[in-house]
């Protein structure tokens, strides 16, 4: 199978509060746009944030996952590690609140990887994670 870019879309209470966000902070390049959304490349996949300034966001469930509640639902990408340093570097010069500090998920077992959970603006939760390989992506 050959890998493609995902496409995403998910409300926002305010435009302006989501470029300076995803644009801003998360360093996404802003493409086609509209008074009523924006395209953001996110990693090489295209994200629309909508305006939607009366949809409910955030938690709908938590599911726990190695001691940690993890919000759903929520999007993000596998970086690889630096790329994940890098961004964790960013997020917390930034001041972003972590609903999950970045650490060592299954650490020493299969699907290691590097995680973290945060919220933009409107509330929507994003994790970004990395693994040393790809290759464990789908370890069981």
């Amino acid at each position: 199978m050959t890998l493609r870019p995902f496409h995403l879309a998910f409300p926002v209470r305010d435009l302006a509060e989501a470029r300076a966000f995803y644009g801003g902070v998360l360093g996404c390049a802003e493409g086609r746009s509209s008074d009523e959304w924006i395209d953001f490349d996110f990693m090489g996949h295209q994200i629309v944030a909508h305006l939607a300034p009366t949809a409910h966001n955030g938690d709908a469930a938590v599911n726990h996952v190695d001691g940690h509640g993890v919000p759903v639902p929520h999007f993000g990408v596998v970086l690889t590690l630096e790329d994940f340093g890098a961004l964790a570097e960013r997020m917390r010069a930034a001041g972003t609140h972590f609903e999950i500090e970045p650490y060592t998920r299954f650490a020493g077992e299969p699907g290691e990887q590097r995680t973290m959970f945060f919220r933009d603006p409107s509330g929507n939760a994003i994790e970004m994670k990395a693994f040393a390989s790809l290759d464990a992506l789908f370890a069981t």
